[in-house]
């Protein structure tokens, strides 16, 4: 680049720049005032990691619940292991079926709970854990133990040790039995019911009619 030409501004000029209007109206030997500049707005930081001109979208909102088609049931059903017989008891007396989990009293389902397993070795174990779970408060707020409900699953009298381990549930809450009922295998209906099972009802409320199958 060349040297710019001299001007009236003074042979310094190529250093400050050319004279405002302003500046050459300035009496001589005063400091020239230049004009006050605005900084530009601090531009927004992007945390760590950001990609540039990356869009933030807002979490979405969790779906609603749907409501459970137990709201409004007295009783809740539960077995401590699959194939308990809660199902066909439900069915006979009244009240809600929840398989193997604990009732949500929060959703409108039953606080109150038959626990249900059959008297073989696994059932009357896992009748155990489920009362310890009980114990411990590992399950939804709101619930109560009506009673443990034992299913025979064979026919006749239970050996010595499974009747010691029934005998401990025994100690821990209300048992009550269920005789085996042969019709139930096959799947054909049974009338009347046998009277333990019938004497369920009073603890659910429910009519004691004839029930098919045992699951």
């Amino acid at each position: 680049m060349g040297v710019p030409p001299a001007s009236s501004a003074g042979p310094q000029m190529w250093i400050r720049g050319p004279a405002s209007q302003q500046s050459a109206q300035q009496p001589a030997g005063q400091p020239v005032q230049q004009p006050v500049q605005q900084a530009a707005p601090a531009a927004a930081v992007a945390p760590p990691g950001t990609a540039v001109g990356a869009v933030h979208a807002a979490p979405a909102a969790p779906a609603p619940r749907a409501p459970s088609p137990h709201r409004g049931e007295r009783i809740a059903w539960v077995n401590a292991h699959g194939g308990g017989g809660a199902s066909t008891l439900a069915h006979a007396l009244g009240g809600a079926d929840l398989g193997t989990r604990w009732p949500e009293p929060a959703d409108g389902e039953p606080g109150d709970v038959l626990l249900v397993a059959r008297t073989h070795a696994g059932g009357i174990r896992a009748a155990s854990q489920a009362l310890n779970a009980l114990r411990m408060g590992d399950h939804p707020d709101g619930l109560r133990l009506v009673a443990v409900v034992l299913v025979a699953d064979a026919p006749g009298r239970l050996p010595r040790q499974l009747g010691q381990r029934v005998r401990v549930l025994r100690s821990a809450a209300e048992v009550h039995r269920v005789p085996w009922v042969p019709a139930w295998r096959l799947g054909d209906e049974v009338d009347p019911l046998p009277r333990d099972v019938r004497a369920l009802a009073a603890l659910t409320g429910g009519p004691a009619g004839p029930v098919a199958g045992l699951r």
